[in-house]
């Protein structure tokens, strides 16, 4: 896939204070499945990152144009992960986090 066939998605999520390293070690023990599940959907060159000062997350990555990030939520893997992160950061009653989508602003190759 070339990139010219690929989207990129950004969007903020709110981690409570005090949990960046709490954030950081599940992350760095993100179970096999769930990354096997997001690059079935289509998911790529995906980072996150923190500003320590709001305890704001701004993730971004790249998925093509057809991706299946809307099938996402109903999987077992992602509700799991979903459980495991809600005490840490602002979710919805189902566990999935609250996420705003960014709007682009400017994009320099």
């Amino acid at each position: 896939m070339s990139e010219t066939d690929l989207e990129t998605y950004a969007f903020r999520m709110q981690l409570h204070p005090g949990k960046a390293e709490a954030y950081r070690a599940r992350h760095d023990a993100i179970p096999a499945d769930l990354v096997a599940l997001l690059r079935e959907a289509g998911v790529r060159d995906y980072s996150i990152f923190l500003d320590p000062e709001s305890h704001a997350l701004f993730a971004i990555l790249k998925r093509p144009k057809t991706h299946g990030m809307a099938d996402l939520p109903s999987h077992p893997a992602m509700q799991r992960w979903w459980a495991g992160m809600a005490d840490i950061m602002d979710t919805h009653p189902s566990n999935e986090p609250v996420s705003v989508p960014l709007v682009a602003m400017f994009h320099m190759d």
